[in-house]
């Protein structure tokens, strides 16, 4: 891990991989949550990267975090949101020719996988999922769609998401969910938060 300043009052720790950013991400919520944490306004997690803003005396704080010893993160122990899905997208035979698959065993493939919140971005509700087994990962499209569904879920590289609202997009689409990914009304608005363990099940299309 290196840690690096970030102003007055922020400080940027990078990691070699997702799984080692995700699991220091996972500390840092629990050494919040604990009280054991120096006050920090934000954590923001990123796919390598850490992001605590708001930090008193950032120095200090890295001379702090990188003497910790972090434990592996206890994903399975938490409860997964479920996320019933139509395989009805448009990219299935294109995702299925990167996988070398009929387009047939793509809903099988990618609903047997247990996935997980690495970080959110792009637009408020949009989680970035990992999990998909090791030689899965998918080009995003050579030309970008105008105009993506809400709903839909797609692929793009190592990750699976989901649109929350209609946007642009050239994430490879493969089904749809009729869940709701991003509510102002909801408590947390956001269905889906970093850590988050999340399974998708085959609906009927």
């Amino acid at each position: 891990m290196r840690a690096l300043e970030v102003g007055a009052r922020a400080l940027l720790l990078e990691f070699r991989d997702g799984e080692e950013a995700g699991a220091f991400h996972a500390e840092l919520l629990r050494r919040r949550a604990a009280g054991t944490l120096p006050p920090v306004r934000d954590v923001v997690p990123a796919a390598r990267t850490v992001l605590l803003d708001g930090v008193a005396d950032p120095r200090r704080l890295a001379a702090e975090v990188v003497a910790w010893e972090v434990p592996p993160p206890r994903w399975r122990a938490q409860p997964a949101v479920e996320l019933p899905v139509r395989y009805d997208g448009p990219d299935l035979a294109e995702v299925a020719a990167v996988w070398g698959v009929a387009p047939r065993e793509v809903p099988g493939i990618h609903a047997s996988a247990e996935y997980r919140v690495a970080f959110c971005g792009f637009a408020p509700g949009f989680a970035y999922l990992t999990g998909l087994p090791e030689g899965y990962a998918v080009p995003r499209r050579a030309t970008p769609r105008t105009a993506v569904p809400a709903g839909s879920v797609g692929l793009a590289g190592p990750y699976t998401g989901v649109y929350p609202r209609s946007s642009p997009g050239g994430w490879q689409l493969v089904g749809t969910t009729d869940a709701v990914l991003w509510d102002p009304a909801r408590e947390p608005a956001a269905l889906l938060a970093p850590g988050t363990r999340v399974r998708f099940v085959e609906e009927a299309g």
